[in-house]
Parts: C-alpha cells; structure tokens; sequence
C-alpha cells in the first residue's frame, strides 16, 4: 500500500514538475499545447501548403459545406478566428489562413505585403487546396484584403463579411488614428510586453480571459520579433485607399462594426454602405474591433442569418 502510495505520490510531483517546466521554462511549448487544445474544440485542423511562388501558406480548417475563406488583421493570425469557429464549422467548411508575413506563413521581408498583392496570393492559395470559388470574410487589414480580391477577381469571391474593415480612408479619424498622428508612434506596433497589453486594451472592449499573462507575454515577444516586417507592411497597406476600386461591387456583402471600435471609426460602415450596393450593416453594442473574439456566438449568428438570406 505504501509502494503505491509513494508511486501515486511520485506520479504527481512529476507531472507537476513537468508542467511548471513547460510554463516557466518552455512557455512556447505551453502556448502550442493551448492553441491545439483551442483548435481541436473547434473542430479546426492546422495544416499548410506551398504555393508555386515558394510562399509557404499554414491554415486552419474544419467542417463542411460551402468554403469560408476568413482573414485575420494587421498584427494577429489564424487563430484570431478559433473563437468563433464552433459556430460556423456545422455550417460550412472553415479556412483560416496565416496571410504571409504573419503567424507560421512566410515571413519575407522583400516581398510585396500590399493588400493587391496579398489578394493575389490568397487567390492563388485558395486554387492550391481546390477552392474555385469562396465566401470571404475578413477582419481589419484582412477585410482590406477581402475587398480588393473581390473588386480584382469578382468570379472568385461569392460574398464578403466585413468585420471592422481597413482601408477606407475619408472615415473619420478613430482614437487610433488621433494617438498616431498626435505623437507619431504607432499603437499597433509592439515593442515590450506593456506595449501588447495596451494594444489589446485598444482593440477590445472585454479583455480575453481565457489566456494567462504568461502566454500573452509569450504572445508579444513574437511580435516584437516581427516588429521590423511589420512596420514595412503597415507603410504598405496604409499606402491604399480602396474606396475606389471597390464602388459598386455586385457581391452581397455583410458590414459588421463594433460600436466602440477605437481602432478604425464605426462611421466606416456607413460610407461602406454607401459604396457596397449589395450591403447591410450590423452595428454590435459593447464590441470594440474584433467581434469574433468579444462575442463570438452573437456575430456567427449575424452571419449565419445573413448567409441564409442570399
């Protein structure tokens, strides 16, 4: 009895010992660990393809039906759209890109990031996994990316869900934007750990509670890492108003903004609108910039309705 009390005991402590390893000692193994965890309850797989160019693409995806093309925003990845993912995967079959220059895609830093030529990549993407033809989301810099294939290759894009979306430059200044031009340092750039934290105060109106300090600060050593290409992609998509080349685009299209958005101004939906003649617009009270994650099962459920309705 005392054998295997000492065996459960020993047991124990190893495991112990191992996991405070892996959070004080590899707290990136520990990260990886709670994204496949995160992934799997979504029912999403983590996979990757090489295009003829040598961009190496990682995406998620999982379920069925029709393919959903979701793109992340300036900054994030993937696994920006894991949170909302358990409400669209009985639905249609989700694909979830890391765009070049982000997360596990390649990160090359003489390659055009403009959102011209990211659209071409992930049209070119979308071919190498067997996708002709997609409905296409995009949050932030990724709905920037989202418009400018649709109005470059029409036939490839189905519908648009705009979450928040980039690159409507005669919007009002958003409390980002003022913060920028007041100081000239920008908010969305990372340089420590307090840097992040603030960051994802901006973007948010209800903080994440579900991921410990200690992977959020493993979280932003990664983009301080990529702080250097970030600032040349930024200087890239910021360069581009897309307001006129994406005037009158025929595809149905749902403009969703959070109503406390300080990273680009709610007022954008409304000269989308006025652009989009195929639009509607869903304005969330107490979201800030990425209601995919704020509140996942309200937004799935917009799209849904949306989906349903065209």
């Amino acid at each position: 009895m005392r054998t295997l009390l000492r065996a459960a005991l020993a047991l124990l402590l190893a495991t112990a010992l191992v996991a405070a390893a892996i959070r004080y000692v590899f707290p990136g193994i520990a990260l990886s660990i709670g994204l496949d965890f995160e992934r799997a309850k979504a029912g999403l797989v983590e996979r990757s393809v090489v295009l003829p160019d040598g961009t190496r693409i990682a995406y998620l995806e999982g379920g069925r039906g029709d393919p959903l093309v979701l793109l992340h925003g300036f900054g994030a990845d993937k696994d920006n759209f894991t949170p909302i993912a358990p409400f669209l995967v009985g639905q249609y079959r989700i694909v979830v890109p890391d765009l070049p220059g982000f997360g596990s895609s390649s990160h090359d830093a003489a390659a055009d990031h403009s959102p011209l030529a990211q659209a071409a990549r992930m049209s070119a993407f979308c071919r190498a996994i067997g996708i002709a033809r997609a409905h296409v989301g995009g949050n932030s810099m990724g709905g920037q990316i989202a418009l400018t294939w649709a109005a470059a290759r029409p036939a490839e894009v189905q519908s648009l869900w705009l979450l928040d979306p980039a690159g409507i430059w005669s919007a009002p200044d958003s409390e980002l934007a003022k913060r920028y031009r007041g100081t000239d340092r920008n908010p969305l750039m990372v340089s420590s750990e307090e840097e992040f934290d603030a960051l994802i105060s901006l973007a948010t109106t209800t903080r994440p509670t579900n991921v410990p300090r200690f992977l959020q600060d493993v979280m932003a050593r990664r983009r301080i890492a990529n702080r250097p290409l970030e600032e040349r992609i930024f200087k890239q998509i910021a360069a581009d108003s897309i307001e006129a080349r994406i005037a009158g685009l025929k595809q149905s299209t749902l403009i969703v903004f959070g109503a406390q958005d300080r990273v680009i101004d709610p007022a954008t939906a409304a000269i989308l609108h006025g652009l989009l003649p195929r639009s509607h617009v869903v304005l969330m009270p107490g979201v800030g910039h990425l209601p995919m994650i704020e509140q996942p099962a309200a937004a799935a459920s917009d799209y849904i309705r949306f989906r349903d309705s065209i």
